[in-house]
């Protein structure tokens, strides 16, 4: 038997050795651009686009993409969840998309944070998406029975953390995360991701590996200072806790959305005044923060776009508050908890939510940019659910959750000058005197947000300065798109065009974000169900942006 103080000695060392195997990484990366959109379920070549033309324009600093590996078939969300081989080769795309994603987002600012499953593999046997033949505990070529735990049943008790780390979540087949053999299979998985170009990695399930077996897993990496992040859902009373993960990475703190839908539904905003890490969360600089994600907004625990202006009210307060790096979750409608994507690709009409895309939330991202590095000044709240407060001398934010309209005379920091409300589409002006003062109303479930990055006239151009609508008649399967000379338009690459709504049908609809005054010249083109293209006839058509364009298909 081991005495006591033989297993004190054993605790301390395991410890510092996940605080000291690899350096610490935080969750502010050394860029200005903290915020991350989190594109579940997005194919890689919607990614890609989606990248050159809102992400990088918008200020967003990272993407995060679901899964890449092959796995289970299915339509449902969480068979991306239940991988069979180390392979891409999943329903988002293959690894040419994959890899020319990775390379469109990195042209247009934007890294890339990959979801890795390594906790787990399948919970039963077939034929994964590649084409890979598989059976619980036995994946060819990668692993076989002797590298999952012996502990084949259901993870049953929280307080216990051999349960919870040994066992099985939900009956996925649970790698022995504690062997050699096992961490090298891994961490030869992510070094192939990151020779692709990838930024950092979403830890799945981490809660459910050792500490010390990820930070073992981390050295291994052919770059150990990677970016990454645990997923770690903290439990009161549970054995496994958020901040025993801060030796290898950051932590999604979940704490923080949790109580984000506590106070935005049933109290006051003005508690918020401290929001952060006196409310016992992990430090700012080792924790994401959140409003919700696709687990949370199917168990009912966080708030959800069901929520109307509530939820988007929250995320304004996330990107406004000075609390770790936030995460905007952009996912799609359900009415029930297995729901997989959308078949269609449009955002808002084809069940695709995109509220990475929405006004309040994207000007946001720009809002938090402008004034990274300073901190809350001039609160204001009325003792209930209305607050406002500055941030240094570069932004102010006020958010009205009343039920009626609130006008009243602000203090900000702000230098006197006119600046946008960019909360609006457009610039509506909002005059700030020598005094730092200014008066507005703030509609009921509204902000107004301003900031030292967009005064007057001058605000960045918003998504859709270039505007296009053209009448093409289409049969079932096929599609129109519009490609041109510029990033933004694919550079001529059908692949990387961009898509246009059949919501008007037969006149086909899209934007794109392009700075004022660029000569453009452009396209469409028509998809077939097959991917094969045709292009429409004639010249290549030419604007300049802003521009609204009414077309009619060339044959």
């Amino acid at each position: 038997m081991v005495s006591a103080s033989r297993r004190a000695l054993c605790a301390i060392a395991v410890l510092l050795f996940s605080l000291l195997a690899v350096p610490q990484s935080f969750a502010t990366p050394p860029s200005a651009k903290d915020v991350t959109a989190t594109l579940f379920q997005w194919p890689f070549a919607r990614v890609a686009g989606e990248c050159t033309n809102v992400l990088g324009p918008r200020g967003y600093g990272f993407v995060e993409v679901s899964p890449a590996t092959e796995h289970i078939q299915g339509s449902q969300w969480w068979t991306s969840y239940q991988p069979v081989s180390y392979r891409i080769a999943g329903r988002l795309g293959d690894e040419a998309a994959f890899r020319n994603m990775v390379n469109t987002c990195h042209a247009a600012g934007v890294k890339v944070i990959a979801d890795a499953v390594i906790n787990h593999m399948s919970a039963g046997s077939g034929t994964g998406t590649g084409g890979s033949s598989y059976t619980k505990y036995n994946y060819p070529g990668i692993y076989s029975d002797p590298d999952f735990h012996s502990c084949r049943s259901h993870i049953s008790d929280y307080r216990n953390r051999g349960n919870v780390q040994n066992c099985e979540l939900v009956g996925l087949s649970d790698l022995n995360t504690g062997s050699d053999h096992v961490r090298g299979r891994i961490a030869s998985y992510l070094n192939h991701l990151i020779s692709l170009g990838v930024d950092g990695f979403r830890i799945d399930a981490a809660k459910h590996m050792a500490a010390a077996d990820l930070s073992a897993i981390k050295s291994r990496l052919s770059n150990p200072n990677v970016f990454w992040v645990h997923e770690v859902i903290y439990g009161a009373g549970e054995a496994v806790q958020p901040g025993e993960y801060t030796g290898s990475g950051d932590v999604d703190e979940f704490r923080y959305a949790y109580d984000i839908k506590r106070i935005f539904n049933n109290e006051n905003l003005a508690y918020l005044s401290t929001f952060g890490q006196s409310w016992g969360y992990l430090p700012s600089g080792q924790a994401r923060s959140f409003v919700d994600n696709w687990d949370t907004e199917r168990n009912g625990s966080t708030l959800t776009y069901k929520d109307g202006s509530t939820y988007t009210l929250a995320n304004v307060f996330m990107l406004a508050w000075p609390y770790g790096a936030p995460n905007v979750y952009s996912g799609y409608e359900f009415s029930n908890h297995d729901a997989g994507p959308p078949s269609g690709s449009e955002c808002y009409t084809s069940g695709w939510k995109c509220q990475h895309r929405w006004t309040q939330i994207a000007s946001m991202v720009q809002f938090r940019n402008a004034v990274a590095g300073t901190s809350v000044v001039n609160w204001w709240d009325n003792g209930g659910d209305a607050i406002a407060f500055g941030r240094g001398g570069k932004g102010f934010v006020a958010i009205n959750r009343e039920s009626s309209a609130l006008t009243r005379t602000f203090q900000t920091s702000l230098p006197a000058g006119s600046y946008c409300n960019v909360q609006k589409d457009g610039c509506v002006a909002v005059a700030v005197g020598a005094n730092g003062q200014f008066t507005a109303t703030v509609g009921a479930g509204e902000a107004l947000a301003l900031h030292v990055g967009a005064t007057g006239g001058d605000t960045p151009p918003p998504v859709g300065t270039a505007s296009f609508a053209v009448n093409a008649t289409t049969s079932l399967g096929q599609n129109i798109f519009v490609v041109g000379d510029h990033p933004s338009l694919g550079s001529w690459n059908p692949a990387a065009a961009v898509p246009l709504s059949a919501a008007t049908y037969p006149t086909w609809r899209g934007s794109v974000s392009l700075p004022t005054g660029t000569s453009f010249q452009y396209k469409y083109i028509r998809k077939e169900s097959n991917g094969a293209v045709t292009w429409e006839s004639g010249a290549n058509r030419t604007a300049t942006s802003p521009a609204t364009l009414s077309d009619t298909w060339r044959n």
